[in-house]
């Protein structure tokens, strides 16, 4: 079905029959189409600039292309960056360029999930975008500072939506519940705001979410005698189909894991535990953040408490062992120690100073007495000649030498 069908039909998702078709209809995101700002101005002026719509599933990134649609006096050309590649941009092109030239019309290019277009696919965008033979708006759930080439992104404004607050989706799921025509409006539906509060809570701030569940809750129901649907908490819990903000290979898997590093290097534990539990239930491989741990163990704890180390390689070896369930709570046990622990990240500074002496200097030769002498050569050119073998001294002053080559004599790389 085309990304935009006037006609959809009858048996298409809740959330597609009720996809708003203006700006009156629309719900949320004021911060960027609200009545005074600039993106809505240029809109309704039709003089829409190359942009691109970033933000998480549900919050109204196509919808908004399907405005635009609407309102451009341009040709739309809606393109699904999964199913269409560079024939098909090519041929979009050739079409664009044809129009400007014989009817002197705008093409604008809708790219959905632009995030899945390689670099080449991008490339070959890019001259197109440049000269104006096309206008681009991009739809992304991936920060486009990694998955847009930064030639193309630097080319483009850049909205980031956000998730939509509890009492939006409710107005959306209102307006389903009462339209006739393309929602709910000829079942007649109770629903408390207990279970109403429960429904938009656990939707994650995604609307599509909250459509689709609430419409298979409703058509999954028998009515009563008096053709009454009732939904209550157990209903809707069994039509969600529990969604976590968290995909191991996007931005979110390292926002996540950065906020549980930060918040063991801070020492709260529980907010601590929190960020772990987030990436437990949502499948996250339980080696990867024992592996995590043990780096912040030497990082951000190192001879603080060298114990911590131990921790997390034990806990490392008892998850290989475990897997999950039976390793949450040693992962648990992990983190909070971590938390706990006192800090100290003098190693980590001390072997970047380290390196950037190793990058930045030249590589010192060794000191004469610090190298071995396995042959007569060595020795006759004075290879461990002077050396002190510490467990021969009884006074550790005796013992001390210079260990560090010539030029960095006296250099301190741990505090």
């Amino acid at each position: 079905m085309d990304l935009f069908d006037k006609n959809l039909s009858i048996n298409a998702p809740l959330a597609d029959r009720m996809r708003p078709l203006s700006f009156e209809e629309f719900v949320g995101q004021e911060q960027i189409v609200g009545a005074k700002t600039l993106l809505r101005q240029a809109i309704e002026s039709d003089n829409l600039p190359s942009i691109i719509f970033w933000g998480p599933p549900g919050t109204g990134k196509t919808t908004l292309a399907k405005i635009i649609a609407q309102k451009t006096q341009a040709f739309f050309v809606p393109f699904s960056a999964v199913t269409s590649g560079v024939k098909e941009l090519r041929e979009t092109i050739k079409l664009a360029i044809e129009r400007k030239k014989f009817k002197d019309q705008k093409t604008i290019l809708f790219i959905d999930e632009i995030h899945r277009w390689n670099k080449a696919q991008q490339d070959a965008l890019l001259p197109y975008v440049e000269k104006g033979i096309v206008t681009l708006i991009g739809a992304t759930t991936e920060n486009p500072s990694f998955e847009v080439n930064s030639a193309l992104l630097s080319r483009c404004r850049v909205f980031v939506l956000n998730l939509l607050e509890q009492a939006e989706l409710k107005k959306i799921i209102f307006s389903a519940l009462q339209d006739k025509e393309k929602g709910l409006g000829n079942f007649s539906v109770r629903i408390n705001e207990e279970v109403l509060d429960f429904l938009t809570q656990m939707a994650n701030g995604d609307a599509r979410i909250a459509l689709n569940a609430l419409e298979f809750a409703v058509n999954s129901i028998k009515p009563d005698n008096n053709g009454l649907i009732t939904l209550d908490k157990k209903i809707i819990e069994q039509a969600l189909q529990k969604s976590y903000l968290y995909d191991k290979a996007g931005e979110q898997h390292y926002n996540i894991i950065s906020a549980l590093h930060k918040s063991m290097r801070g020492s709260d534990a529980d907010a601590s535990l929190y960020w772990l539990g987030r990436m437990i239930e949502s499948g996250e491989d339980p080696l990867y953040i024992a592996r995590r741990l043990i780096r912040f163990a030497s990082e951000d704890i190192g001879l603080a408490d060298p114990n911590a180390l131990v921790q997390t390689v034990s806990a490392y070896t008892a998850c290989h062992y475990l897997g999950y369930p039976e390793c949450d709570v040693i992962l648990a046990q992990a983190v909070a120690y971590m938390a706990k622990a006192p800090k100290d990240n003098n190693l980590y500074i001390g072997l970047g100073k380290v390196k950037a002496d190793i990058r930045n200097l030249p590589n010192e030769p060794v000191p004469l007495h610090l190298r071995n002498a396995p042959t007569k050569l060595m020795k006759d050119l004075d290879y461990g000649k002077d050396y002190k073998y510490t467990p021969n001294y009884n006074n550790p002053e005796d013992a001390k030498q210079d260990y560090l080559p010539e030029k960095l004599k006296g250099k301190k790389y741990l505090q």
